[in-house]
């Protein structure tokens, strides 16, 4: 299976993403930066209220940026079962009640959710438990992810 459509997609959805952002950090820094901003007395925290926002928007935009140029970077290989999965591996995994997941192990974006060939993909990170318990694993393998006191099994049906 061709995996370069979805990292495609996927580039284009935190350009997207990266845009929007942007536009928002440019926004809020405009209005920390007003006039109307300017505190009239001590208990007006309006100016610092948008310098916080105008930070907390600068800080997204420069995550959004990593997270493209990580993602632009990777080079997709195809699945070795001899080493097993990796970063920039599609996998998908049956839970015990049956119900499918499709995950794509990326480096960076962890969390956004792409819809591709008609199914819903997971983008997931290997520092996440899920992510870290399919390391190294091939097809047919159980995997274990415990969440405090739950724990939830897994087999990987597929990997490409």
């Amino acid at each position: 299976m061709n995996k370069q459509p979805l990292q495609q997609l996927l580039l284009a959805r935190l350009q997207a993403d990266l845009r929007v952002a942007m536009e928002a950090a440019h926004t809020a820094h405009a209005a920390a930066t007003d006039e109307e901003s300017k505190a009239e007395n001590k208990y007006d925290t309006r100016g610092l209220e948008a310098a916080y926002l105008a930070a907390g928007q600068s800080r997204r935009v420069e995550e959004l940026r990593q997270a493209l140029q990580v993602c632009q970077n990777l080079v997709l290989r195809p699945f070795d079962a001899q080493v097993g999965i990796q970063l920039g591996a599609l996998l998908e995994l049956e839970d015990e009640q049956g119900s499918l997941l499709t995950l794509f192990l990326m480096p960076a974006a962890a969390g956004i959710k792409l819809v591709w060939q008609e199914r819903d993909v997971l983008l997931i990170s290997p520092h996440a438990p899920l992510g870290q318990s399919v390391l190294g694993k091939g097809e047919g393998d159980e995997v274990e992810v415990r969440i405090g006191a739950r724990v939830q099994r897994y087999e990987v049906l597929s990997v490409c």
